[in-house]
């Protein structure tokens, strides 16, 4: 009797097909915005940004995803989008909450499709850049955020799917990380509908 194994698909391709319709409507949303028809819709742009990667940015700093992804903590991109702000003098907004993923507030399953959605946005911004350029901004002035990463924004992303694939996760733990990756599309989703509605 021939017996076949179904080797199960990388953990990457799983949050992708998992989150596809909510990442799909969030592009929607974004786009219908129209964040690149100007400086100010560009400036209400920024404050989406801005709220994600604050909300992000304590996983850079977590030893424990440190130990997954050599060169995390350097990949924040939170000051970057708050120096490209300070550039265009948009006025960022105070939270009184803490960040979404502040420490002891989600696991390591969830922080991983947390970073899988904020790192994943990196290779839209490639398209995002080249409005961005169209409006007199680039990665010195008023665009920073959506720079192309040292290595190029392909060979970056394969290295962060690898290591999230090496990820030793249990189905429950997926099921925790695909949790987080949707829950970092609708928080994406609240900042879109807060500052671009």
């Amino acid at each position: 009797m021939d017996i076949q194994t179904t080797i199960p698909a990388p953990l990457s391709d799983r949050l992708r097909t998992a989150t596809h319709p909510t990442h799909e409507l969030l592009d929607q949303s974004i786009m219908a915005a129209r964040p690149f028809d100007g400086i100010e819709n560009y400036g209400r742009f920024l404050r989406v940004q801005h709220g994600i990667h604050r909300d992000v940015a304590p996983l850079y700093r977590m030893a424990a995803l440190a130990e997954l992804f050599p060169g995390l903590d350097g990949r924040c991109r939170l000051d970057a989008v708050a120096q490209d702000a300070a550039d265009l003098d948009v006025e960022l907004p105070a939270y009184a909450e803490p960040p979404a993923t502040d420490a002891g507030r989600i696991g390591i399953p969830e922080a991983l499709g947390w970073l899988y959605v904020v790192e994943g946005s990196n290779l839209g911004a490639a398209f995002l850049l080249k409005y961005a350029r169209e409006m007199g901004l680039g990665e010195s002035h008023g665009a920073r955020h959506l720079a192309e990463p040292p290595e190029g924004r392909a060979a970056y992303w394969r290295l962060f799917k690898e290591a999230l694939n090496a990820a030793p996760l249990d189905d429950a733990e997926e099921a925790r990380a695909i949790a987080g990756a949707e829950a970092a599309f609708a928080r994406t989703q609240e900042l879109v509908r807060l500052h671009l509605g």
